[in-house]
């Protein structure tokens, strides 16, 4: 989130590595409603097929779990790897 306490513009995270900034920004700022809306605004996103490629899962199966707020935490887990890894030396 850009902005502070401005919600996530899913039309910005075009690539993992927004959505990776977007969502490492949410578990940081460690409120549940703050993560649910980066994960609902990810859900959106026209980068969603990276993330779900780097999850591991259908991209249509990701989407359906963002947006009914069904990600349990072995997702939510999942994708924090995901963004750690992404964060912590994925990038070129």
């Amino acid at each position: 989130m850009t902005q502070e306490n401005a919600p996530p513009n899913p039309a910005e995270l075009d690539s993992l590595d927004t959505i990776a900034d977007c969502l490492a920004e949410a578990f940081e700022d460690g409120d549940g409603a703050v993560i649910t809306v980066a994960m609902q605004a990810v859900a959106r996103a026209p980068g969603l097929g990276a993330l779900a490629a780097a999850v591991g899962m259908p991209r249509d199966e990701l989407q359906a779990a963002l947006v009914a707020d069904e990600f349990n935490l072995d997702l939510t887990l999942e994708i924090m790897k995901v963004v750690d890894l992404h964060m912590s030396g994925g990038r070129a």
